[in-house]
């Protein structure tokens, strides 16, 4: 070993691009069942990874893409969290 840490990667479940895990917002199925975006990448639950843009986002709710990761179906209120999360990444 050389000490080197590894870099996390993640794939977009929109348009399915590969990147640093940092580069994704992640979506969250916690174990009680409550969907949540996790900001640190560190809650409990099932995971999925979207791209900081409006693009995946629109994509993945037209196409229910988050209803398939999580095998259930997202609350249509989830979708506006994760509309303002983009949008909270554009501004900074």
């Amino acid at each position: 070993m050389d000490g080197k840490k590894q870099i996390k990667m993640r794939r977009c479940i929109s348009c399915r691009e590969i990147k640093n895990k940092s580069e994704f917002i992640r979506a969250v199925k916690t174990p009680e069942g409550n969907f949540i975006i996790d900001f640190t990448g560190k809650a409990a639950g099932r995971g999925a990874y979207l791209c900081k843009s409006e693009k995946c986002a629109a994509d993945a709710k037209k196409k229910k893409r988050l209803d398939a990761s999580f095998k259930t179906k997202v609350p249509a209120g989830f979708y506006d969290e994760l509309f303002k999360a983009v949008e909270n990444f554009k501004n900074e």
